[in-house]
């Protein structure tokens, strides 16, 4: 490998040196990339898997889900909360302004026990 003299290099040339350099990394990380994948392809099919099929098969199987929602903003329907870790700020606002946590449930937006 050359050694650059790069007091002795003006901008331009540090720049291009940057650029290739940039390309020469990006071009190497792809290279060990796909060979990662073809090591791994070749893994699974020692099993009679394909690769996705054992990527699918992970994914569904997560130690914890997360929670379903429990409460919608009615302002902002996007915006729900399971009821559990920190309370949204949505809901702190709309407490400290006089609301119930209750007003939230989403079972009274979508007809569950929602009181007429």
């Amino acid at each position: 490998m050359s050694d650059y003299e790069l007091d002795a290099m003006d901008l331009s040339e540090l720049k291009r040196l940057r650029k290739a350099v940039h390309r020469a990394i990006q071009d190497y990380q792809e290279r060990k990339r796909a060979q990662a994948r073809s090591a791994a392809e070749a893994a699974a099919r020692e099993f009679g898997y394909t690769l996705e099929e054992l990527i699918a098969a992970k994914g569904s199987k997560k130690g914890r889900s997360a929670s379903p929602a429990k409460y919608r903003n009615p302002d902002d329907p996007a915006q729900t909360w399971s009821g559990r870790g920190r309370q949204p700020q949505w809901m702190k606002d709309a407490i400290e302004s006089g609301a119930d946590r209750d007003d939230f449930l989403i079972e009274r937006f979508e007809g569950g026990h929602a009181a007429g």
